[in-house]
């Protein structure tokens, strides 16, 4: 029976990219809705009927709905190598992203937000250099993993590259340098080369 999905999300969230990418990839059909979060629009009466806590991405699968993208990842790779059968392999791929949420995308993530659409590089630069301080950090972590083997678990790519994925690849929107990081950028290409591969943004 195929399922009815729909994505609501914003084009400029590396965690709304995160399920996109996953479906384009497994080649699952879904419907996009735009959100835009600059206009507030995931904070209206609507939005938050359907999720209380007024964030995206949501996912809604046949009149269900999924908040979290990293959870949407788990969900929609349920059956693919995406999602690892052995069981301590998909621990592995949680341990990445669970590092993704904590480690990775407040330091990240949120610096390209400040710099790129709050415009708070001049007026928050001290914040922003602490930050960044804990953002390399994260990468250093990822660096040493990826300098021993080509995806973060192994050999082959799992939704633990997606979730690291998406925002170390935009990391220079907010001023992040990836230059000493060859390994980060060996595997950004590698994804990138990668059948019905969708970047958030064109090469």
């Amino acid at each position: 029976m195929t399922r009815q999905i729909t994505l609501y999300g914003s084009q400029i969230s590396g965690n709304c990219w995160k399920p996109a990418a996953l479906m384009q990839l497994c080649g699952i059909a879904f419907e996009w809705v735009e959100i835009d979060l600059l206009k507030g629009e995931s904070r209206t009466p609507a939005f938050l009927a359907k999720n209380p806590n007024g964030r995206t991405p949501l996912l809604e699968v046949d009149g269900r709905f999924l908040a979290e993208s990293n959870a949407m990842l788990c969900h929609l790779a349920e059956g693919s190598s995406w999602w690892p059968a052995d069981g301590w392999q998909r621990a592995k791929v949680l341990e990445w992203m669970f590092f993704e949420q904590y480690s990775h995308e407040p330091y990240i993530a949120t610096v390209r937000w400040w710099v790129r659409f709050m415009h708070k590089q001049e007026e928050w630069a001290e914040k922003i250099a602490e930050a960044m301080k804990k953002g390399h950090a994260a990468l250093a972590v990822m660096e040493r993993q990826l300098a021993q083997m080509p995806y973060l678990v192994g050999t082959a790519p799992t939704i633990a590259d997606l979730a690291l994925f998406a925002y170390t690849d935009v990391a220079d929107e907010g001023g992040y340098d990836l230059a000493p990081y060859p390994a980060i950028n060996a595997w950004r290409d590698r994804l990138h080369a990668l059948p019905g591969f969708m970047a958030m943004r064109p090469r």
